[in-house]
């Protein structure tokens, strides 16, 4: 029997996949908009999908969730390794994959929770959309800091990683310009190259390799030597994880059997700057960012969209709206569908006016 939200009294919060700056954020604006506005209960579910399934849910209060506006990560957890459809149960030696997802509604009803706010990405979204179609009442906020979730302008998190990789990249140019070298900076973004375009373009860096434009080594060699040539010391390369040279492969660091998204991207660095020394005179060093994009104090722009998000999404619930994600169009707050994202990805078109710009003002990107 499907929850009904007309009488929604006790709504539940998770956040899901990796953590991102913000997601407090979130959790602050659905508890207190429901607590002071709507008089309902609020329960955490602590560490995403898997605290569901183990049937981890607790209260929050109002006092639970101030002062952490300004504070990163999340204080409910998160896991990005338990899908509910595809759960590995091991036994022995062997492991088994098993659907819980009727798990995870029994854990809601026998909590008496109407509504769950689910906060986070694709596969987070793909999901939710499931517990949808099972009577679930569902209400999605968008969260990775890759920016790759579609229809929505941005999700919070990006910010702050962009911030957090231009910062890192700024410092490594000193460093690049000091000892003359060639710097391979890798970012995260996964299949998506939104992070390295945008920390590449405002660090001033001279090449940037993105998933979506598959490069030559031949074409980034050249824009070195060119750079070179002309009295510059140093080059600055900015490479997303997901980059992948012209008809080649994607650097896959591991295989995680187990994990609802098995394969892990990384390595790009190390091959780039590898194969950019061999036969040269030049000087080359790989630096990847990794986690530390994820961490920190989300920025003044991830806090008042995070805001906004979490707020809206308790504001559509209570008016009946339902099985929809919260996104910005055009700058406006609205929704739609799960069923419209879930499973799906945003990249950067090779005409983005951003790409455009880079390309003006002399960026290479390696074609």
């Amino acid at each position: 029997m499907a929850m009904k939200t007309k009488k929604c009294k006790r709504i539940a919060v998770m956040t899901g996949g990796g953590d991102c700056p913000g997601l407090n954020a979130v959790i602050r604006a659905v508890t207190k908009t429901a607590i002071t506005r709507y008089k309902l209960q609020v329960y955490g579910i602590e560490d995403g999908y898997l605290g569901l399934i183990e049937n981890r849910i607790r209260r929050l209060t109002y006092g639970d969730v101030s002062n952490i506006l300004t504070v990163g990560g999340t204080i409910l957890g998160s896991c990005n390794s338990a899908n509910p459809s595809r759960y590995p149960v091991t036994t022995g030696k062997r492991t088994r994959f098993k659907d819980v997802t009727d798990v995870c509604v029994d854990n809601l009803k026998a909590n008496g929770i109407d509504a769950l706010i689910c906060i986070g990405g694709d596969g987070t979204m793909a999901s939710a959309a499931t517990f949808a179609k099972k009577g679930v009442t569902v209400m999605g906020v968008p969260k990775t800091i890759d920016n790759d979730l579609p229809i929505t302008d941005v999700t919070f998190g990006f910010d702050t990683a962009v911030t957090t990789a231009t910062e890192a990249i700024d410092k490594v140019h000193t460093t690049a310009g000091s000892h003359h070298r060639v710097m391979v900076v890798e970012v995260m973004g996964r299949y998506a190259g939104w992070i390295a375009l945008h920390a590449g373009v405002a660090s001033g860096s001279d090449i940037i390799l993105i998933p979506e434009i598959p490069y030559y080594i031949e074409k980034v060699r050249h824009a070195v030597l060119e750079r070179s040539k002309k009295g510059k010391g140093y080059s600055i390369i900015v490479v997303a994880e997901g980059a992948k040279p012209k008809g080649g492969k994607m650097a896959i660091a591991k295989i995680m059997k187990n994990s609802p998204d098995p394969i892990r991207l990384g390595g790009i660095a190390n091959l780039i700057a590898s194969q950019l020394t061999d036969g040269n005179d030049l000087e080359c060093r790989a630096v990847i960012l990794g986690h530390v994009q994820r961490g920190g104090t989300p920025t003044p722009r991830d806090r008042a969209l995070a805001t906004m998000f979490g707020h809206t999404a308790i504001e559509l619930l209570m008016k009946g709206t339902k099985n929809q994600l919260v996104v910005l169009k055009d700058n406006k707050l609205t929704s739609v569908p799960l069923s419209r994202i879930a499973g799906k990805i945003k990249t950067v078109p090779k005409n983005h006016p951003l790409v455009r710009a880079a390309k003006a003002v002399g960026t290479s990107f390696g074609i």
